[in-house]
């Protein structure tokens, strides 16, 4: 009897796959990559042509005996690893590692764990993809120099146990230019005037907002006056009423990117959390009655692509279950200008597979993600909503005021999947109700008083969106590099935002210095698509390496020799040691600086570490010091704390506001007004 083997990576996948197969498939487990550059050394001979030297992965010895065993019994060795680049070379590494003839090999690959698609695999084997394996392999190659060159200058000028990344430090560095952004943005002062108008036959009256004339905001209290002043008397006319359609087109199936945003913005997961699970749903999970199915397809994807099977199927269901109005056109994919590989987007395996008949076999995070996935996935094949709009200009001498609304005439997609964006029901009855022509009492004129805002902090989401759109990174790499940051304490996070540490602010001070290509958005993105190139088969993949290692290694002797140490463990203080009486000193941690008796390990005393900011409290006159929250975010506080409940997010300059009285901060080169509503500014 033909006996043949099937090597996936996951256990998880074995226990799926195996009940699809009969009893002439033995399926086996990887447990991911079995050969790897060695931890102990760059593992990659620069002398040689920048040669790989991978060895097997301590701890897998156990694992390719068993392998090795089970591959020489067999006819046939299936390599089934994942469906992309990095599944492509574990499978081109278990060739090595286990052995295995030529004749024996076959590559499969699936998008889904299902019986179907499984099968259908079996029927079509190949060969090893060197393209793939290639492009691996160059992003391994500069990823382990970027990694071993410039981390162990960390070590020497900060302190060990800092790592640098090649994506790691282009991430760390746009949150670090977005909390600049926000400590020196300035509010500007606007103002916009509202007027409430009674409608005939309407209890509630209309609300218009003014339009501007030349499209500036009101910038002050006077102008505002002297818009009101001339309002004084105006008759207030009906000018124009326009009637229209809007239509909203369904949205595109999840990516990788998509889905992580989505499930941080509406289930609140982390990017790792979001990948976990979707892991799980991918790799199989047993069903009441069904037994253990994947439940979606691979989630490591940039493309919107669905097979032409389960689009057909998707259509079939929506048309029996909501009507053939609810079947959508078919949709223009759309593609990531980097969308690698024939990948398809994220969706359920089986359309017909609802949320509700396998929510009680999933966890309450699986079956929401799920849900989530299978509602998007849905609604990416059903029509597009409809809204009738209504919008208004009242006239009022030169001036005019305008109002719109909109009321859902189709609700299309909407049924299953509305968009967090999506128009409301809107001030359709009152407007409805005008025509050209009429007078409209005003009942009352609102002006009011509003500040320009900072941008907001990154979030897990908008992060993501962000190395997306400027090419940073791929769909694997963006749930690790922001759990890599976290975990290094180079970003915190609170709430969903994402705030810089101390330390993290060091460690991109020193990049930016010294390897500003590295953490340079344009040059990250382009190598990229030099890799991109490689797995296409249009760029040789060492010359990538050869003409990115030689400016690396000239940073990285610069920035031995002419980088400064920042020698904070050897600081010593004037603050006495309660124990024993030495001097205390300033060391550094995980979140940051503190303060440790120099005695250690005789005595053990350490406690927190407050920096002077060189200005008096507004409140109680003592100093005002550098403080951090629990979770590594910056803040400015009294040193008598906590009887004085002093506090700032901003470093107060001394100054009291002229204007109000309330405490002035710095932005930048100007130093405002604590206070936003009072919008003073000066230079300096």
């Amino acid at each position: 009897m033909v006996k043949n083997l099937v090597i996936v990576e996951s256990p998880a996948k074995v226990k799926t796959i195996k009940k699809f197969l009969g009893s002439r498939y033995d399926v086996e487990a990887s447990m991911g990559h079995v050969r790897d550059l060695p931890k102990s050394k760059l593992g990659i001979d620069v002398e040689n042509d920048f040669e790989p030297n991978y060895i097997t992965i301590r701890g897998k010895g156990d694992l390719l005996a068993r392998l090795r065993k089970a591959a020489k019994n067999a006819d046939h060795v299936y390599l089934a690893t994942d469906p992309d680049r990095e599944g492509e070379a574990i499978s081109w590494h278990l060739i090595s590692a286990l052995n295995l003839k030529q004749d024996k090999i076959k590559r499969i690959t699936f998008n889904e764990i299902t019986k179907n698609a499984v099968k259908a695999s079996l029927k079509a084997p190949r060969d090893i993809d060197m393209n793939l394996v290639n492009a691996q392999q160059a992003r391994r190659a500069l990823d382990r120099m970027v990694g071993y060159e410039i981390s162990p200058v960390l070590w020497k000028k900060v302190k060990r146990g800092l790592s640098a990344g090649r994506v790691q430090s282009v991430a760390l560095r746009l949150i670090a230019k977005r909390e600049k952004e926000i400590s020196e943005f300035i509010p500007t002062e606007y103002w916009t005037l509202d007027a409430d108008f009674a409608v005939p036959g309407q209890k509630k009256p209309l609300t218009a907002r003014l339009s501007g004339t030349d499209k500036k905001p009101i910038s002050g209290r006077s102008e505002m006056d002297g818009i009101l002043d001339e309002l004084k008397g105006a008759v207030y006319e009906v000018a124009e009423v326009k009637h229209g359609e809007r239509v909203r087109k369904a949205p595109l199936p999840f990516t990788t990117s998509t889905l992580q945003q989505d499930a941080s913005n509406r289930l609140g997961f982390s990017t790792s959390k979001t990948m976990r699970i979707a892991q799980q749903l991918y790799e199989g999970v047993d069903i009441e009655k069904e037994g253990t199915l994947g439940l979606i397809t691979y989630l490591r994807t940039d493309s919107t692509r669905i097979a032409a099977e389960a689009d057909t199927a998707c259509r079939d269901y929506i048309r029996k279950e909501f009507g053939e109005e609810y079947v959508g056109s078919s949709p223009s994919e759309a593609r990531s200008r980097n969308a690698q590989d024939a990948h398809e987007a994220i969706r359920p395996t089986d359309i017909r597979r609802t949320p509700v008949l396998v929510k009680e076999s999933l966890s309450r995070d699986q079956f929401r993600l799920y849900q989530l996935i299978w509602r998007r996935f849905a609604a990416s094949r059903m029509a597009a909503a409809v809204f009738d709009t209504v919008s208004v200009r009242i006239s009022a001498g030169e001036r005019a005021f305008s109002a719109a609304g909109s009321a859902v005439r189709f609700p299309g997609f909407m049924d299953v999947y509305e968009d967090e964006n999506a128009d409301k029901t809107s001030g359709m009855s009152s407007l409805s109700r005008l025509e050209k022509g009429n007078i409209l009492e005003v009942q009352e004129l609102r002006p009011e008083q509003h500040f320009t805002q900072p941008p907001s902090h990154y979030t897990e989401a908008s992060l993501v969106r962000t190395l997306e759109e400027k090419g940073i990174g791929r769909p694997s790499t963006y749930a690790p590099t922001i759990s890599t940051i976290l975990a290094r304490h180079y970003i915190t996070k609170e709430q969903k935002n994402l705030y810089i540490t101390e330390l993290g602010e060091v460690v991109d001070s020193i990049m930016v210095q010294a390897f500003p290509q590295i953490v340079d958005v344009d040059f990250t993105a382009n190598m990229e698509t030099l890799l991109d190139g490689v797995a296409d088969g249009k760029v040789e993949w060492k010359t990538i390496i050869r003409n990115f290692y030689p400016d690396l290694e000239e940073e990285v002797r610069l920035a031995k020799e002419e980088l400064e140490e920042i020698r904070v463990e050897d600081e010593q203080t004037d603050i006495l040691c309660e124990n024993c009486g030495r001097n205390m000193v300033i060391k550094y941690g995980p979140h940051g600086k503190f303060l440790a008796c120099p005695g250690f390990p005789e005595c053990r005393n350490t406690k927190p570490f407050y920096e002077k900011a060189g200005v008096s409290c507004p409140l109680c006159g003592g100093d005002v010091v550098i403080r951090r929250t629990r979770k590594g975010r910056k803040y400015y506080g009294c040193d008598h704390a906590p009887e004085c409940g002093f506090m700032s997010w901003s470093l107060p300059s001394g100054d009291t506001c002229p204007k109000c009285g309330s405490f002035m901060i710095k932005k930048g080169q100007k130093t405002v007004c604590s206070d936003p509503k009072c919008g003073f500014c000066k230079e300096g």
